[in-house]
């Protein structure tokens, strides 16, 4: 694992239709939480919840960031997501072009300043 790579994370997030997730991909990256987000309509979730199977049409967000940005991406995201339990995982980045990483940590500061080509 390249040192570069064991700072960045790769998050899953779900979302219950595309307006919330473009506007949380939108906002991440606006936010520098995430370096770039892949967005993924027409998934479907089954899991239960409340003792009851449910069975939803959901957007997956793939967010590219840095590990020292993931808290507050984590708040951004529950304080955005309707849902009591938004599903939010974080999955650490073993390897990659190390010129891609580099921007993604560059860029996933969680502050203002402009980074990126």
């Amino acid at each position: 694992m390249s040192p570069c790579a064991r700072r960045l994370r790769l998050v899953l997030i779900t979302a219950p239709g595309s307006t919330l997730a473009r506007s949380l991909a939108k906002e991440l990256v606006r936010r520098r939480l995430a370096a770039c987000v892949n967005l993924l309509p027409g998934a479907t979730s089954y899991y239960v919840w409340k003792g009851r199977l449910n069975e939803d049409r959901e957007c997956l967000l793939l967010a590219k960031t840095a590990a020292s940005a993931l808290p507050a991406l984590k708040r951004f995201v529950r304080s955005r997501h309707p849902a009591d339990v938004p599903e939010i995982i974080s999955l650490s980045i073993a390897g990659g072009d190390a010129s891609y990483l580099q921007w993604v940590a560059a860029s996933a500061t969680g502050s203002a300043r402009r980074a990126g080509a």
